[in-house]
C-alpha cells in the first residue's frame, strides 16, 4: 500500500514535468538529426574526375 496522499498540486507538477521532458527530447532529437546532417553533408558527392565523364 501507498502512503501517500492525493494533493491537486501534484497533477500541474505532473504536466508540466511531462510538456518539458517531451520538449527537451524534441529538442535533442531535432539536434542530434542536424548534426548528422551537417556531418554527412558531402558524403555522397561524386568527385570532380567522375563528375565530368
Amino acid at each position: 500500500m501507498s502512503a501517500s496522499t492525493y494533493h491537486p498540486e501534484d497533477r500541474k507538477a505532473a504536466f508540466t514535468g511531462l510538456i518539458v521532458g517531451a520538449v527537451a527530447l524534441a529538442v535533442l532529437c531535432f539536434a542530434i538529426v542536424k548534426l548528422t546532417n551537417i556531418k554527412f553533408a558531402g558524403a555522397h558527392e561524386r568527385p570532380a574526375a567522375e563528375a565530368s565523364k
